[in-house]
């Protein structure tokens, strides 16, 4: 059975693209079948898996909107083994459109559903914000990774999303579970960061992954190459911590 797992964080620059870029191309390397929704207008994913987003023929908004066949919309590119359903500044009007449309919230995973049976992972890249996009997101996923940084005001944020995960839980999909919190940008040399670290496995315990995302250029100079770290520079640290976190997650659900 296909895992729908979306990445999410209502507070923007923790690295939530950069994991579902190299968690998806990571997990694919691994040898399993794995789709990168791109539910973010920025397109940033998309980019970043080596897909012109402004030439893309179908994208998220026509699958979401106009009920085209979602694999029809499915690229494959050319250097990575994952598949990607794209994204472009077409979708950030959808976020109206939704509102006048039935089963607004629900779009997603009528969607997702035809792709199920051909992945065994499908990772949904959100907007840094809890708009309809986010929620048909959340709707569609069976659980959520939430990356953030160590940092004191990452705290704050996450008090406000469990919050938000707990309301969709009790509305529109009881289902949905948290999957884990990933340190992203870590820096061991830094007390806060340590401290936070600290806080984190205290309050969530098994619910932190036990990898840890580094500060890495690599790791940030891939995208502008349209690729994921582990084809970018495999041999990079960031590359090898998203191998490890993708190795986390597959042994959890199909390795046990």
């Amino acid at each position: 059975m296909a895992r729908i797992i979306a990445v999410a964080n209502q507070k923007g620059g923790v690295g939530k693209t950069t994991t579902s870029i190299n968690l998806a191309a990571c997990m694919a390397e691994l040898g399993r079948r794995v789709l990168l929704v791109d539910m973010d207008p920025q397109g940033n994913a998309t980019m970043g898996c080596g897909v012109d987003k402004k030439n893309v023929s179908l994208s998220c908004y026509d699958v979401l909107l106009d009920g085209c066949d979602p694999r029809r919309a499915v690229v494959s590119p050319e250097r990575i083994k994952n598949d990607v359903l794209p994204s472009n500044m077409d979708l950030a009007g959808a976020e109206v459109h939704l509102l006048e449309v039935s089963h607004r919230e629900s779009r997603l995973k009528t969607a997702l559903q035809t792709l199920e049976p051909s992945y065994d992972y499908l990772f949904i890249d959100c907007p840094p914000s809890m708009n309809m996009l986010t929620i048909n997101a959340l709707v569609a996923a069976h659980s959520v990774i939430v990356p953030m940084q160590c940092e004191y005001f990452a705290l704050e944020g996450l008090s406000s999303l469990m919050d938000t995960l707990k309301q969709v839980r009790e509305t529109v999909n009881p289902n949905l579970s948290l999957e884990g919190l990933l340190r992203t940008m870590f820096d061991s040399r830094s007390r806060l960061t340590r401290d936070v670290s600290e806080q984190l496995e205290l309050h969530f315990s098994e619910r932190v992954f036990s990898t840890v995302v580094p500060r890495n250029i690599r790791l940030a100079e891939a995208p502008s190459f349209g690729l994921p770290a582990i084809i970018y520079d495999k041999s990079s640290r960031g590359a090898k911590a998203y191998m490890d976190l993708a190795r986390e997650l597959d042994d959890k659900h199909y390795r046990e």
